[in-house]
């Protein structure tokens, strides 16, 4: 098995990960990191297949990944915060 192989396995997990974090946890922030991940996982997946998909959905589809991390690290960033400021640390 390549390495490849186990990154995209790794990526699929992080977004179920990600998801039961949204669902079960309430924490908005695991569908934006799901997200990303999902990207990830079709990205490295077009190019490890092969598959036809035009270049330029994959660079959206990678930019879009980008914006969605780092919104979700301020929506965590925001979340952490209002739990110290509260005292509920």
């Amino acid at each position: 098995m390549s390495i490849q192989i186990i990154s995209i396995f790794l990526e699929a997990i992080i977004v179920l990960f990600c998801l039961f974090a949204a669902i079960q946890k309430k924490k908005i922030y695991g569908y934006g990191f799901a997200l990303t991940f999902f990207i990830y996982v079709f990205y490295d997946s077009v190019r490890l297949f092969g598959w036809p998909v035009n270049e330029s959905i994959l660079y959206i589809g990678f930019f879009l990944a980008t914006v969605s991390a780092f919104l979700s690290a301020i929506l965590m960033y925001i979340a952490d915060d209002s739990r110290v400021k509260n005292g509920k640390k």
